[in-house]
Order: C-alpha cells, then sequence, then structure tokens
C-alpha cells in the first residue's frame, strides 16, 4: 500500500490538490448558482433556400424564446445567441405551416429552451420572376399662368422588376417620384427614380430615371363675335 501511494498519490501532489480544490470550488459556485428565466425576441432564420423560390408572405413574425438555466449564464446571455434555423432544403412553391421545437432553436450551452412562442408559424412561398414594365412619370404641380403641360419623355422609359410571381404579375407600371412643375414653363427636365407600391417586389437596376417635360404657351381662348 505504501509504494501505492508513493508512485501514484505523492508524485505532483501540490498540483492534485490545488485541482481538487479547483474543482470543489467550482462545484460549490455552481451548487449555490440560483435558476433563472428569461425571454428572448430573435428572428427566423432560413437556410437553404432554393435559388428560384421567394418569401410571397408580407410579415415573418419574431419569434420569443423562453430560456432557463444557471443565473451567472443568464445574464451573460445576448439575444444575439440565440436563433431559430429553418431549413428550406425540399422546399416548393405554395404555403406552409412550420412547427417549432427546441431541436430547432440554437442556444448557449448550459441553458435550456422551456418554451418557443408561436410554436407556429405560417408562411407562404412563390416562384422567382422577372419581368419589365413602363415607367410612368408623376407630374404634380400647375406651370405658370398662360402655360401647361405638353409632351412627358422618359428615359428609359421601362424598368425591369423581380419577386414574387403572383406579385409581380399584378404589377401593371412603375411611377416616378413626384416632377414638380409649379410656375414652371418652356422645357423642364428632371432625374427622379421609379418605384413600385408592393414591398416584396424589387426594381433590378434603381438607378434614376430621366424625365423631361415641355411646358407649353397654352393657346389663345378665341372670342365669339
Amino acid at each position: 500500500m505504501s509504494d501505492f501511494f508513493r508512485r501514484r498519490v505523492f508524485p505532483n501532489l501540490g498540483l492534485k490538490l490545488l485541482s481538487l480544490a479547483l474543482a470543489v470550488g467550482l462545484w460549490l459556485v455552481v451548487a449555490r448558482d440560483p435558476v433563472a428565466e428569461v425571454a428572448v425576441e430573435v428572428p427566423i432564420e432560413f437556410h437553404n433556400m432554393p435559388a428560384n423560390l421567394e418569401i410571397s408572405s408580407e410579415n415573418i413574425p419574431r419569434l420569443q424564446i423562453r430560456l432557463r438555466g444557471p443565473q451567472r449564464l443568464v445574464r451573460r446571455l445576448q439575444a444575439s445567441d440565440v436563433y431559430a434555423d429553418i431549413d428550406l432544403n425540399v422546399l416548393r412553391p405554395g404555403e406552409r405551416t412550420f412547427d417549432l421545437t427546441s431541436q430547432q432553436i440554437h442556444q448557449p450551452s448550459g441553458l435550456e429552451v422551456v418554451q418557443v412562442i408561436p410554436s407556429q408559424f405560417h408562411v407562404a412561398f412563390d416562384n422567382r420572376i422577372t419581368r419589365p414594365v413602363d415607367i410612368h412619370p408623376r407630374v404634380i404641380g400647375i406651370p405658370a399662368a398662360g402655360y401647361s403641360i405638353g409632351t412627358i419623355m422618359i428615359e428609359p422609359s421601362r424598368i425591369t422588376i423581380s419577386g414574387p410571381e403572383k406579385h409581380v404579375n399584378t404589377i401593371e407600371s412603375a411611377i416616378t417620384d413626384p416632377v414638380d412643375v409649379s410656375g414652371a414653363m418652356g422645357r423642364m427636365s428632371f432625374n427622379r427614380h421609379a418605384y413600385v407600391s408592393d414591398p416584396l417586389v424589387q426594381v433590378a437596376n434603381p438607378n434614376p430615371v430621366h424625365v423631361t417635360v415641355m411646358i407649353e404657351k397654352a393657346p389663345a381662348a378665341s372670342s365669339a363675335h
């Protein structure tokens, strides 16, 4: 027995005692650390979205994740440490309801997911398409007295839009930011951006367009004899 202690216990005895003291101290800290609970709001992360699909729902919910664990970990928790991961690898166009479980929530080690709100969410997906549409200039204001709005020219006259198929197909045209001709006379030129009202439809090349408005002398009214 003495040989066992001499060969197994006494070598590096100081380090072994220090390790034991640290382990006991850590256990005491953990044992005294009360359990706490916290709720964090996090976004949903969609992974492996097929290249030809887009989300056609305007509102994607944010999740409230309730977590429980040692108070020291809860106090250090940042919202960015928690996220929901949804895999869309085999997704097809249409509506889809997703069930959210703790297995789809990523959180720091030592914390437990106790509730996900909402536990389900509904999203629509559609094919992405691209097509050109005409641009209509939006002219406002009244020219100078005796003048009227004549020819309106726009360059380029069309832009390309893209987005979910059902949304893109409802867009008849794009429109420019206002072109104000109040008190104007003669030829007026403006650079304006063109846009579409649907937030899920994007302008492919959002460069300004050139709008030219001809303000012409209004013909004199003929007097009756």
